[in-house]
């Protein structure tokens, strides 16, 4: 987001020549820096069936994601994933291993996000959608969804990809 306006003295804030991720207050000398939001979401795995959800609202309504959200202040990743995924689906989840950090933007004013992966397994059978999910369903590894709702999920796909693979050929090794 950006802010035109120092937040504590009330004069504007300008941007070095040079600078992209902060802005100064030439009073006060307050900086604002531009940083990404952190989220987490769940790549939930069954076999070889990964569970998407289809978004309820925007943005990318009805476009398909992961479960999973904004971190809480002072929340740690793991537990704002459980949160998450208890809040949108009422599942509690193992969570097994990072699978990566990736950058994009959210919303219609482009803010900067962090978004957080995690493989993980349901704890129980079945899944209640709550109002923010449209739907859920599980999709095999070959029939994934076309329309996925943010830019840095073929980038997640590809990489649980080469992480399931490297699973099974250790598996088979043994």
């Amino acid at each position: 987001m950006d802010y035109r306006f120092c937040p504590y003295c009330g004069h504007a804030l300008k941007m070095p020549s040079g600078e992209k991720e902060k802005s100064r207050c030439s009073n006060c000398y307050f900086v604002h820096y531009n940083n990404p939001k952190a989220c987490v979401s769940a790549i939930i795995q069954r076999r070889n069936e990964i569970l998407f959800v289809q978004r309820a609202h925007e943005p990318f309504k009805h476009y398909w994601d992961f479960p999973g959200g904004f971190l809480e202040a002072g929340e740690s990743p793991e537990a704002g994933l459980r949160r998450e995924v208890r809040e949108e689906l009422q599942i509690e989840i193992e969570i097994y291993k990072l699978l990566g950090a990736y950058s994009d933007t959210y919303g219609p004013g482009g803010e900067s996000v962090l978004v957080v992966y995690y493989i993980c397994k349901t704890l129980s059978n079945s899944f209640h959608p709550r109002e923010e999910i449209a739907d859920a369903k599980w999709f095999e590894r070959r029939r994934m969804p076309h329309e996925l709702a943010f830019n840095h999920l073929l980038a997640v796909l590809a990489d649980w990809e080469k992480y399931s693979k490297r699973l099974l050929a250790n598996q088979s090794a043994k």
